[in-house]
C-alpha cells in the first residue's frame, strides 16, 4: 500500500512536471515587463527631445531614470510580501492600473517634477509587478517548460529595448514624446482585459510583514542610490557649492552611500535574527544562502549596471554629440539590444554543454571586449561598423547572463520561494540601474570638467574675461549648437567660439572613451567571482531518469 501510494505520488509528479501549458499566460506576463521596460528605454532614446521640451539638460533625465529605479529597490521587498497576503493575480491587476495612470501623467508632465512624480508612481507599480511575475510563471509553467518560460521572462527586457527604441524613436521623430506613454498607458489597459488568462494558483496566505526590516532595507537603497546619483553635482570625495551640506569639507555623497550600505547589513543581520525566532522575515535569505546564488546575485549586479550604463551613454552620446535625432538613436541601439536578446533566448541550451561557471565567465568576458572596442573606436565622425560590432558583443555577454543568473536563482530554490527570488532579483537590477546610470552620469561629467577646466588653464585663445561669462568650467554634457548660443550672447569673438567649441569637442570625446574602458575594467574584474557559480552540466531532458 505504501509503495503504490508513493509511486502515485511519482507519477503525479512527473505528469505535473511534463504538462504542456498554453503560452497565452506567458505572452501576457512578457507584455507586463516589456510595458516597465518601454518607460525607461522611452526615457533613454527622447532624452534630448524631452530635454528640450521642457527646457532643461539632456542629463537631467538621468535623474528622473534613477527616480524610478530607487523607488523599486526601495519597495519591492515589501512588495513582495503584500503580494503574498492578497493574491498574485490581484496585485498584478493592482499594479498594472497604478502603472497606468503613471503613464497618462508621464504624457501629461509640464516639467521635470511632474515627470518624478509619474516614475514615482510608475516604481511603485513595478515593485509589486517584478516579483508578481516570477510567481506567476512558477504558478502557471512546470518542468522544461517553466525553465523555457524564465529564459523568456530574463529575456523580455532585450526584446523591449528593440521594441521600445524603435517605436519611441519613431513617434518621437514623427508625433512627439508624449504619445510614446499614451501607448502605453493603452497597453496596461489591455493587460487588466486580458488578465483573467492568468492563473489564480496563488491563494492569498497569512504572513506577518516585517516592517522594521523593510524600513532598514528601503532606507538603505534610497540612501545608496542618492548618494551615487549625486557623486557629480555634490562631490566625489570633496564637497561642491551645490553640496546640501558639508562635513569637514567632505561631499555628503560617499557618506549617503557608506550609511546605505551599514543598513543593508543591519537588514541582514535583522532578518538572522527574525528567521532565528521562528518570525517571518521580509524576503527568505534561503535564496542566497550559498556560494553560487551569492555569485549569481553579485554578477546580476555588476551586468545590470553595466548594461544600464550602456544604454544611457549611447543615447547621450547619439544625440548630443552626433546630432541625430530619436529614430537614428533608436537604429543605434538596436545591436546591442538584438544580440542580447538572442543570447539570453538561446544560453538555455548553451548550459547542456558548459556549467554556469564557464559560461558566466565567458559571458563577462564578451562584455569587457564589447566596451573596450567601444572605447577604442568611438570618435566624433562616428565610426559606424565597429561601433555596431563593439555594441553587439557586449549585448550578447550581457544577454547571456540575464537568463543564465535568473535561471541560477531560480532552480536553486523551492517554487514556494519565488516571489522572493523575485524580489532578490528585482532588488539587485533595479538598484544596480540607478547606480550604473548615476555613476556614468558622474565619471562622465567629472572628467568633461576635468578635460575642460584643463584646457581653460593652458588655452591663451580663450581670456578670463570670456570664460568669465560663460563659466565654461561647470557646463554639462551638451551639443556644440547648444554651446554656441550661450557663447553668442557675449563677449567672445568668432575665433574665441570655434576654439570653445574644438574644447567642448574633444572633452566629450575623451570623457565618452575613457567612461566606456572604465566600465570594461568593472567587466573583467567580474571574471573570478563568476567563477562561483554553478558548475555542474545540466542534463539534456532525453537522458533524464524516470
Amino acid at each position: 500500500m505504501h509503495a503504490s501510494s508513493r509511486t502515485g505520488d511519482i507519477d503525479s509528479s512527473l505528469a505535473d512536471e511534463t504538462r504542456v501549458a498554453p503560452w497565452t499566460a506567458m505572452v501576457v506576463i512578457v507584455l507586463a515587463q516589456i510595458m516597465m521596460i518601454f518607460n525607461i528605454s522611452t526615457l533613454q532614446v527622447s532624452m534630448d527631445a524631452i530635454a528640450g521640451s521642457l527646457g532643461t539638460a539632456a542629463t537631467t533625465i538621468g535623474t528622473v531614470i534613477v527616480t524610478y529605479a530607487l523607488v523599486v529597490a526601495a519597495l519591492i521587498l515589501p512588495g513582495a510580501r503584500i503580494a503574498q497576503l492578497i493574491g498574485s493575480r490581484r496585485v498584478f491587476r493592482t499594479a498594472v492600473g497604478l502603472f497606468g495612470i503613471s503613464m497618462i501623467v508621464m504624457a501629461a508632465s509640464l516639467d521635470v517634477t511632474l515627470m518624478i512624480v509619474a516614475q514615482i508612481l510608475a516604481g511603485m507599480a513595478a515593485a509589486a509587478l517584478v516579483p508578481t511575475l516570477v510567481v506567476l510563471v512558477a504558478d502557471n509553467y512546470r518542468g522544461q517548460q517553466q525553465a523555457q518560460a524564465l529564459g523568456w521572462l530574463g529575456a523580455a527586457p532585450a526584446m523591449g529595448i528593440v521594441l521600445a527604441f524603435l517605436l519611441a524613436g519613431s513617434l518621437t521623430s514623427w508625433v512627439g514624446w508624449r504619445a510614446m506613454f499614451g501607448l502605453l498607458a493603452a497597453l496596461a489597459l489591455a493587460l487588466l482585459k486580458f488578465s483573467d488568462k492568468l492563473s489564480a494558483e496563488r491563494r492569498p496566505s497569512p504572513v506577518d510583514i516585517d516592517w522594521m526590516g523593510a524600513a532598514l532595507a528601503g532606507v538603505g537603497v534610497v540612501l545608496i542610490s542618492l548618494g551615487t546619483s549625486n557623486l557629480a553635482s555634490w562631490g566625489t570625495l570633496l564637497a561642491r557649492p551645490d553640496a546640501p551640506f558639508v562635513l569637514l569639507d567632505l561631499s555628503p555623497a560617499p557618506l549617503l552611500v557608506l550609511i546605505g550600505v551599514f543598513l543593508l547589513q543591519a537588514f541582514i543581520s535583522w532578518s538572522r535574527r527574525r528567521r532565528d525566532q521562528g518570525a517571518d522575515t521580509l524576503v527568505a535569505l534561503e535564496v542566497v544562502s550559498g556560494t553560487s546564488e551569492r555569485a549569481a546575485l553579485l554578477s546580476i549586479f555588476i551586468v545590470s549596471a553595466i548594461a544600464s550604463a550602456i544604454t544611457f551613454l549611447i543615447p547621450l552620446y547619439i544625440q548630443v554629440v552626433q546630432g541625430h535625432g530619436s529614430f537614428e538613436t533608436a537604429l543605434s541601439v538596436i545591436p546591442f539590444s538584438v544580440a542580447s536578446f538572442i543570447a539570453a533566448v538561446m544560453v538555455v541550451r548553451l548550459q547542456n554543454y558548459l556549467s554556469p561557471a564557464h559560461i558566466g565567465r565567458y559571458s563577462f568576458l564578451l562584455v569587457t571586449v564589447g566596451l573596450a572596442l567601444l572605447g577604442a573606436t568611438i570618435r566624433n565622425d562616428w565610426s559606424h561598423s565597429m561601433v555596431i560590432f563593439g555594441m553587439a558583443v557586449a549585448g550578447f555577454g550581457e544577454g547571456a547572463l540575464v537568463t543564465l543568473l535568473f535561471n541560477v536563482l531560480v532552480t536553486a530554490s523551492p517554487r514556494e520561494l519565488a516571489a522572493d527570488v523575485g524580489s532578490v532579483r528585482g532588488v539587485s537590477n533595479n538598484l544596480a540601474t540607478a547606480v550604473g546610470t548615476a555613476l556614468a552620469t558622474a565619471l562622465i561629467i567629472g572628467l568633461l570638467d576635468r578635460s575642460v577646466h584643463y584646457e581653460l588653464v593652458h588655452n591663451a585663445s580663450l581670456p578670463d574675461r570670456v570664460t568669465a561669462q560663460v563659466d565654461l568650467d561647470n557646463i554639462a554634457f551638451v551639443s556644440n549648437d547648444r554651446l554656441q548660443q550661450v557663447l553668442a550672447d557675449t563677449a567672445a569673438t568668432p575665433e574665441q567660439v570655434a576654439e570653445a567649441v574644438r574644447i567642448n569637442t574633444d572633452a566629450r570625446l575623451l570623457a565618452l572613451k575613457a567612461t566606456f574602458f572604465a566600465l570594461a575594467g568593472c567587466a573583467l574584474l567580474a571574471f573570478f567571482p563568476a567563477g562561483a557559480l554553478p558548475g555542474y552540466i545540466r542534463a539534456p531532458a532525453a537522458t533524464a531518469p524516470a
